[in-house]
């Protein structure tokens, strides 16, 4: 009994925190890309957040490992003895690096709650995806969600030509944006269903992955910030920009991706589906009460489309076998 009520607290307790961490970090990733005062260069952001992430994965391994001996004995076995194993995750940990450096792009240049609901797409590519690489069997209650959820998301970009006007010191671009969101749904459904092939294919855990994802996207997230960046870095210093704000949101994407994998532990798809939802609400709600955003009456229908689509989508999901899913890395992820 004792343990039945620990998982159902644990249980409720992620997908509490998983809807919180949808939404806040949204919203303050859209603040600090938005603000006044000297911006931080995103390429470094990313790295942080994959190395926070990897250390974050080695302590939980640490606990249940129990000794500091045990702890490396697992590393050397697993990572160190399997190169091959890491190379096929680094397929994985390169897409989620550049999805994580498209989101700052996408989010600089929409409205948050705009991004939060077009991000949604991710579900499609996932699920088509899904169908293609793992032969996944969609039911048609899912179809018809999948459908819902396209036409929502084109409805919420059908905004008033004004809606950007005096609402941020940067400049927008919002069909930039959107093409940047377009990709990055792409990439997560991708990267998504290539990791969980590689986790139903492995006996390896899901914080050992993280650790492999993590170590792997800091490297590739280092030789695109040298690319992309790197004279400017030099020049102004790492850190540059930084201040509490964008600690906050460097450690919020951080602990998502772990979040999720609790979740995924130890929630179902239709728990999951009302996380995703509420979180798309709280996300309105705190735009418009503190980014003065304005939602427009094509948004809240389309943003509604995609609450429902959600919904649908994850209630009517056919049986899963009791095996381990790929979390997702993101924002918003599910």
């Amino acid at each position: 009994m004792e343990r039945h009520n620990f998982r159902t607290m644990l249980k409720y307790m992620s997908l509490f925190l998983l809807t919180a961490q949808n939404a806040v970090f949204i919203l303050s990733m859209r603040y600090v890309r938005t603000r006044e005062g000297d911006l931080f260069f995103t390429t470094t952001a990313v790295i942080l957040q994959e190395a926070i992430k990897c250390v974050m994965s080695l302590i939980i391994i640490l606990i249940q490992e129990g000794s500091m001996k045990s702890w490396l004995i697992h590393l050397r076995d697993n990572i160190i003895r399997q190169p091959m194993d890491c190379v096929k995750v680094s397929v994985p940990a390169l897409v989620y690096t550049i999805q994580n450096n498209l989101i700052f792009v996408g989010v600089s240049n929409l409205d948050a709650a705009v991004f939060q609901v077009t991000y949604q797409l991710k579900i499609l590519t996932t699920a088509i995806l899904s169908v293609i690489m793992l032969k996944k069997q969609l039911t048609k209650i899912q179809w018809v969600a999948l459908v819902i959820l396209f036409v929502g998301v084109s409805t919420v970009q059908l905004q008033p030509d004004n809606i950007h006007e005096s609402k941020s010191s940067v400049v927008q671009k919002p069909f930039l944006g959107l093409c940047v969101v377009l990709l990055a749904c792409v990439l997560s459904g991708f990267a998504g269903v290539y990791f969980e092939k590689i986790l139903k294919g492995t006996q390896q855990s899901v914080w050992l992955r993280n650790v492999q994802l993590g170590a792997i996207g800091a490297v590739v997230g280092y030789i695109t910030m040298e690319t992309s960046d790197g004279p400017a870095v030099r020049e102004k210093g790492f850190f540059y920009g930084y201040d509490g704000w964008v600690w906050f949101v460097i450690l919020l994407q951080s602990c998502g991706g772990l979040i999720v994998a609790v979740v995924v532990k130890y929630a179902d798809n239709i728990l999951k589906g009302f996380a995703t939802s509420a979180s798309i609400i709280i996300s309105c709600i705190g735009s418009v009460v503190f980014l003065n955003t304005t939602l427009y009456k094509e948004f809240t229908i389309g943003a509604t489309l995609v609450i429902l689509a959600t919904y649908l989508y994850s209630r009517y999901a056919p049986p899963k076998p009791s095996t381990i899913t790929a979390p997702s890395n993101k924002v918003i992820q599910t």
